[in-house]
């Protein structure tokens, strides 16, 4: 059946916001020419559009041009503002932007691990205010949050896990209190790193691909056929619970310790390194230690350092990064087993870290361990990912409600 006119209308509609969106300010014109509409129907939606707030006339195609397609339109950016969070259990970090994702304002904030639930919240969503306010922005309409844990797929909550700080799900409803005009979205922090590798990082070119994510801990996300897997309660991708060789026991119900995360959580890392000698340098930056010894051992391999005993630690660095390569092929070898996914991506500050040197060497395992060809790549984006996946869960999420048809 033909579609009814004002069908058409929010469909031509939808269609020009969204390619203002994803190229930029166009002329009607060039409106015309992307969707292929008659010039009269371009031009009505372009008034539709201005009617509602949601275009408006950004400057002109060029000095020499005169009349209506020389103007310019793009997407009222202030129109709205949202906010991304990533939370850690040692600190949040905020961003705000405006309506297309241009960042306004951003800060990070430590979070102790002796505050107490009332005051950890306080100080967070104090930090949300204030970057709100630094931004300009008089409200928020969307926030996204990323949070380590299990995510209810049926209620969209943060689920109470073992480990975990009661200040995160404590923040939630805290920040939907004190922002009541705001819609709070929710996200696990690995399944957003793969929205934004998807989007705007290494996996850009893939429908089908997991994320192992490589921070303090250990996560994964899976991609299949564009979509992300969250399983039946949410924990689709809790690798650090995987039974695997190698380590002194079973994990439990209650405890990764004894599964991947044994071999492959900043800890574990970090203690792998000084087995072989490696300096482990501690600091008190809010990324994971085990990023700063492999982005060494990576830099000796390399040549790229000015070590008095170069050649020597060089090769215990190279050791390392093997034996590191090892432990992360048997995650990524069962992974691929039961998903046939053709694309890791290394995710998290340690995958960034690492680079193309321990994503080649943790490809070549998989590569001998299983017969599905798989490529191995390294985060483009590391820890910014969280923060980029709320930002982008946000933006679609308003968008979704702001484009939405109107009657007119």
């Amino acid at each position: 059946m033909p579609a009814s006119p004002s069908t058409a209308r929010a469909i031509n509609d939808r269609l020009a916001l969204r390619l203002l969106q994803q190229q930029g300010s166009l002329t009607a014109g060039q409106l015309k020419q992307l969707t292929g509409l008659s010039r009269p129907t371009v031009a009505d939606l372009v008034e539709r559009l201005t009617d509602a707030g949601l275009i408006a006339v950004v400057g002109e195609a060029g000095e020499q041009r005169r009349g209506p397609n020389a103007k310019l339109y793009g997407i009222v950016a202030g129109r709205a503002h949202l906010a991304a969070l990533d939370v850690r259990t040692e600190g949040v970090s905020v961003i705000v932007s405006d309506l297309v994702g241009t960042v306004l304002a951003e800060a990070s904030a430590p979070i102790g691990g002796d505050a107490g639930t009332g005051p950890a919240v306080e100080q967070a969503v104090a930090l949300v205010e204030r970057v709100v306010k630094e931004a300009g922005a008089d409200r928020l309409h969307t926030v996204g949050i990323g949070a380590p844990g299990l995510i209810d797929p049926a209620s969209g909550e943060l689920r109470d896990s073992t480990g975990l700080p009661e200040w995160h799900r404590s923040l939630v409803a805290a920040l939907q209190e004190r922002l009541p005009e705001a819609r709070v979205i929710v996200e696990n922090e690995t399944n957003l790193a793969a929205l934004a590798e998807q989007r705007d990082g290494v996996a850009a070119d893939r429908d089908t691909f997991v994320l192992l994510w490589l921070g303090h801990g250990t996560g994964a996300a899976v991609v299949l056929d564009g979509a992300l897997r969250r399983g039946a309660s949410g924990g689709t991708g809790e690798i650090g619970f995987l039974p695997v060789p190698g380590t002194t026991g079973l994990p439990s119900a209650v405890d990764c310790e004894g599964g991947f995360h044994s071999l492959a959580g900043s800890a574990a890392i970090v203690e792998l390194a000084r087995s072989f000698g490696l300096p482990v340098e501690d600091t008190s930056a809010p990324e994971p230690l085990a990023a700063g010894v492999v982005g060494r051992a990576v830099a000796l391999v390399a040549g790229n350092t000015e070590a008095a005993d170069r050649d020597a630690q060089a090769a215990s660095a190279d050791r390392f990064l093997d034996t590191l390569a090892d432990h992360l092929a048997v995650g990524a070898a069962s992974v691929v087993a039961i998903l046939d996914p053709g694309c890791v991506v290394l995710g998290g500050e340690v995958g960034q870290a690492g680079g193309e040197a321990l994503a080649a060497r943790v490809e070549d395992r998989v590569r001998r361990m299983s017969p599905l060809a798989t490529v191995v790549r390294p985060s483009g984006l590391g820890g910014a990912a969280v923060l980029r996946g709320a930002l982008l869960t946000a933006r679609d999420a308003a968008q979704d409600e702001l484009f939405a048809p109107r009657d007119r």
